[in-house]
């Protein structure tokens, strides 16, 4: 008689790609909520709460890096909108912690001490007769050396620090599409540029060159404002007495007080070399006016441009519902929107609403203080009449 083969036990089914996503950020959003809530009480907690509170920490970022390494946008976006509908301290929470880590790398060494490179951008507003011309975005040779060389000389960066800038002047749609993984893509592949003698692919880089600018439909009369990002990488070590914030409160402030006022300083002298960079204007006068916005992380600079960007768009927008007006006779109503996404302004004269403009709202702001700097804006207008609220408008 044939002898009984014991039966072969069936391999589990590994999951898809997309039910792993979903796995992965449904781990990274509770261990960012349980960071969130565990972190407000810290200073209460006992020991072994502490030593479980820690251990989550190392958890977290232990797969947060790995899923920046690993490109995986799906889970990180996937893990932020789960912690959104949970909770915005939460949300808040590991928003930032994603933002931090898709722009900031730590380089351990053998025998030698830890690098870390940055991601950072800078903001600006260009102001000039027809719009850019992308045919002449920095193609002057000579002052993108200058420029590059400015920041170290200008102490917005250490002077031990190797910074490297991209040839290229982002618009708005180019940076929004830059996700954490690309981003931190880019990071790695700027690494091994400052790192390494031989010259290695950039696919990443690349890649967030690949549309170039929109379209703007200027015309050669019209007077243009356009938002541009100048984005680089800044490799220094991890110990640099120069990126490192004092304990006390008064000492912290007057360090973050001398960084504001040397960028101040570098957007006065550096700003003709900028707009040699960012080349001439369509019109028949090629001068360019620059407004500069504040250094920062990649993520924090482009929220920092985007909101001011929609900020002077609703002031264009209510500047024209007012045309002819006084206004002083007329009314502002600020809101937010009922998903909280937006900021509403009803702009009302002698009973007679005008015009209902929205700006986008960060979820993750206070929206107090965003009423607060929009109705100061408002006032620029000349508005006197401006009522403020934190619940939606009728």
């Amino acid at each position: 008689m044939p002898k009984n083969k014991r039966p072969v036990a069936r391999k589990a089914a590994k999951p898809s790609p997309e039910t792993k996503d979903e796995q992965q950020s449904t781990e990274l959003c509770a261990l960012a909520l349980e960071l969130a809530d565990e972190s407000a009480g810290a200073d209460i907690v006992a020991a072994a709460t502490r030593a479980e509170l820690e251990q989550k920490h190392i958890d977290f970022q232990r797969l947060l890096r790995r899923l920046l390494a690993q490109g995986k946008d799906e889970a990180l976006y996937g893990a932020i909108e789960l912690a959104r509908d949970e909770s915005l301290d939460g949300y808040r929470y590991l928003r930032n912690a994603v933002e931090e880590g898709a722009a900031n790398l730590l380089l351990r060494r053998d025998d030698a001490p830890a690098l870390e490179i940055d991601a950072f951008a800078i903001p600006l507003f260009v102001h000039s007769q027809g719009g850019l011309d992308p045919a002449h975005d920095f193609q002057d040779g000579d002052a993108y050396d200058a420029l590059l060389a400015s920041f170290t000389a200008a102490g917005l960066e250490s002077p031990h620090a190797k910074v490297v800038l991209v040839s290229h002047a982002y618009d708005a749609a180019e940076v929004e599409r830059i996700s954490y993984g690309q981003l931190h893509a880019m990071l790695r592949e700027a690494a091994r540029s400052l790192t390494e003698k031989k010259i290695a692919a950039a696919p990443a880089l690349e890649r967030s060159l690949r549309h170039g600018w929109s379209p703007t439909g200027f015309g050669a009369e019209d007077s243009a404002v356009e938002l541009r990002f100048l984005v680089g990488f800044a490799l220094k070590r991890a110990d640099d007495a120069f990126y490192q914030v004092p304990a006390s409160e008064k000492a912290a402030d007057a360090y973050f007080a001398r960084r504001a006022e040397a960028y101040q300083k570098w957007t006065e002298q550096y700003a003709p070399l900028v707009a040699r960079c960012l080349g001439r204007a369509r019109g028949a006068d090629p001068a360019l006016t620059l407004n500069f916005q504040y250094q920062d992380l990649f993520f924090g600079a482009r929220a920092q441009g985007q909101s001011e960007y929609h900020m002077l768009r609703l002031l264009s927008e209510l500047n024209q519902a007012i045309a002819g007006h006084d206004p002083a006779r007329a009314r502002a109503v600020i809101a937010p929107s009922d998903d909280d996404e937006a900021l509403l302004v009803r702009l009302s004269l002698d009973g007679a609403e005008l015009v209902t403009a929205a700006k986008p709202h960060d979820p993750a702001a206070e929206l107090a203080l965003a009423l607060e700097d929009l109705a100061d804006a408002l006032s620029s207008l000349g508005l006197s009449d401006i009522s403020v609220s934190e619940d939606p408008l009728d």
